[in-house]
């Protein structure tokens, strides 16, 4: 799987519907996504897009959020190579430690070095964004990482 590599792109105007369905295609939530644009990324392996990923960054805490690939994509590493890209592009923006939330995805991140921690562990900031309070069932898996 070595030698993957994804640059990104930030979502604007033209590119934040595909975010949007790209998140409603796999039964993630993106009620939110058209509010703050800014946060989205789009991951592309040379001119194709192969998937999403989102940052809302809080000082030096970031919530990472919305990553999904692109079915036809997976299984061939971009996913790590994705979760990478993004990881770069929170610690050039300052942030020190991720947070997340996912459903189905947990032992995803584990391989990432991402560990399982309480929801009150999780910074203020990051618990008032409307991934916590609104969109996430409190069922789902709680996981930091420091950068």
């Amino acid at each position: 799987m070595g030698g993957v590599s994804i640059s990104l792109q930030r979502a604007d105007e033209k590119t934040i519907a595909y975010v949007e369905r790209l998140l409603e295609q796999n039964g993630l939530p993106s009620d939110d996504v058209a509010a703050k644009p800014d946060c989205f990324y789009i991951g592309y392996d040379d001119r194709e897009r192969v998937g999403i990923g989102g940052i809302e960054i809080y000082g030096r805490d970031g919530l990472l959020r919305s990553v999904v690939i692109e079915q036809i994509a997976r299984e061939h590493g971009f996913g790590t190579a994705l979760c990478e890209a993004l990881e770069r592009e929170a610690s050039v923006d300052g942030v020190e430690t991720l947070y997340l939330l996912t459903t189905t995805a947990s032992e995803f991140f584990a391989t990432l070095d991402y560990v399982t921690i309480e929801r009150s562990a999780v910074p203020e900031a990051i618990q008032q964004t409307t991934e916590f309070t609104e969109l996430c069932p409190t069922t789902a898996t709680c996981m930091k990482k420091t950068l």
